[in-house]
């Protein structure tokens, strides 16, 4: 059973669609106890950081998700908040990934946000990538991003001639910018690659 935290945040009726087409029991829940007992646990979201990091603060969700040993994946801005802070509200996040969150430059990428496909490029050991070949192309929607980082970048993309994280890594904890639940085969295929990882 995957558990998909609740913290009104999400576009979780299409996760939850895209994790069942592929057979996997979904629950939508804020509770300790079955964030904790899950088989793995999808974080997705959309929206601001600040008034994200509100609703964490008001379920008690920051400790719970500190706590999490099994394959966790933060989507979209739950991949955001699992960072050390924003410049979206200027706020301090839940820290599992030391890096900060950072505005596009808007001398620099023309168009913000980036709203469409682009491709990935993967580290090439990375697990939830397997069977993804590489500049494989995905859905985006965000105006904010991590970083390249010399430890925690899974794998990156390129906008206007400028390179981020498109996905990180701490120990069981990924992230990804994109929208998997969007991507086609691609992305239903990092989907079914997360359902195998072990603990």
């Amino acid at each position: 059973m995957t558990a998909m935290i609740d913290y009104n945040a999400g576009n979780v009726f299409s996760v939850s669609a895209a994790f069942r087409r592929l057979g996997e029991e979904v629950v939508l829940t804020s509770d300790r106890e079955t964030i904790l007992s899950a088989d793995r646990v999808v974080f997705p979201g959309v929206g601001y950081a600040s008034a994200a990091m509100d609703e964490i603060a008001k379920r008690n969700l920051a400790e719970v998700i500190s706590l999490v040993e099994k394959p966790f994946l933060g989507i979209c801005l739950g991949m955001q908040l699992l960072c050390r802070s924003s410049q979206e509200g200027d706020v301090d996040m839940l820290g599992v990934v030391d890096a900060p969150v950072l505005r596009f430059d808007s001398q620099q990428c023309r168009k913000i946000p980036q709203i469409g496909w682009n491709r990935v490029y993967a580290q090439p050991d990375s697990q939830l990538f397997d069977g993804i070949g590489q500049g494989s192309w995905f859905f985006f929607d965000h105006s904010y991003y991590v970083p390249l980082l010399d430890e925690g970048t899974e794998a990156r993309t390129e906008y206007y001639g400028f390179w981020y994280s498109s996905a990180i890594t701490r120990g069981n904890f990924h992230g990804v910018q994109f929208h998997p639940e969007k991507s086609g085969k691609a992305g239903e295929r990092l989907l079914a690659n997360f359902l195998s990882l072990e603990a």
